[in-house]
């Protein structure tokens, strides 16, 4: 017998494809759905447990049951260009999305805290436990939930150039003073990886703990030493985001006929 929770399930999903809901927007209450489709609230529950499952929904205690952005976001390039921004004191990087006004969610900080991860503490050059400078922020497109978790983690060496700035300055504002102390140019490269969110972290991008996260971590570097001066961990729920890779073909990849033969697929 087929479970009725699979047909209510079904047809929610139906109602969002077809754009009924937009992406952030608000499903009604489990009372009014169950009254929607003459079920009780353990067969609504099941069928939004399923669709949440699916990455369709997220259910966001004491704020409702909201429509997940996912694959219905835009797909556009991440790039692999640091542009200057237009007001000449700071750095745009390439993100998930392009074109959009993005806001800060909850309270920048800018203080002093002791760096446990070995892997952050290893890539900015310092030991496990050595406290640094740290800038937290969690951003988004206006128009969305939190989209990402941004932590810089700011060498000692350097820390006192940017100590005193406000929590949420222009973008890449702090780097733009790391640069002018005497480490221009500062130089970038990331890691991507998946992996799992901290509890924290899935409260803070309203995601459920099963849900994997994309983490991209950026290491800045002085032009002048060649070390560490930070260290940027972006955290973004895994639905929202894919990165785009062009590939090239190196020299040892060109056409393998002899010259004046020509390339092409057989007929047979």
């Amino acid at each position: 017998m087929h479970s009725r929770y699979l047909d209510i399930a079904s047809k929610i999903r139906e109602r969002i494809e077809a754009g009924e809901w937009e992406p952030g927007s608000r499903l009604p209450t489990l009372n009014e759905l169950a009254t929607e489709y003459d079920a009780n609230r353990d067969t609504i529950g099941r069928a939004i447990a399923l669709l949440e499952a699916e990455g369709y929904l997220w259910a966001v205690q004491g704020r409702g049951i909201a429509v997940r952005y996912g694959t219905m976001r835009p797909r556009r390039p991440r790039g692999d260009l640091v542009k200057r921004n237009e007001q000449a004191t700071g750095y745009s990087f390439p993100s998930a999305s392009s074109q959009e006004v993005w806001v800060r969610h909850g309270k920048a900080v800018n203080a002093v805290a002791r760096l446990d991860d070995p892997r952050i503490a290893k890539l900015l050059g310092v030991e496990p436990g050595t406290e640094v400078l740290r800038r937290f922020r969690v951003t988004g497109p206006a128009s969305e939930a939190p989209f990402q978790i941004n932590i810089s983690w700011i060498h000692p060496r350097v820390a006192n150039i940017v100590a005193d700035l406000d929590a949420n300055p222009a973008a890449g504002e702090w780097l733009y003073h790391i640069e002018r102390a005497g480490h221009w140019p500062i130089n970038w490269m990331e890691l991507h990886r998946a992996r799992m969110p901290s509890k924290d972290e899935a409260a803070l991008l309203e995601i459920p703990t099963n849900l994997p996260v994309l983490e991209i971590v950026r290491v800045g570097t002085s032009g002048a030493d060649k070390k560490p001066v930070e260290v940027t961990e972006y955290v973004v729920a895994s639905d929202r985001v894919e990165t785009v890779h062009v590939l090239h073909r190196d020299g040892s990849a060109r056409e393998p006929w002899p010259d004046g033969e020509q390339g092409g697929g057989s007929d047979s």
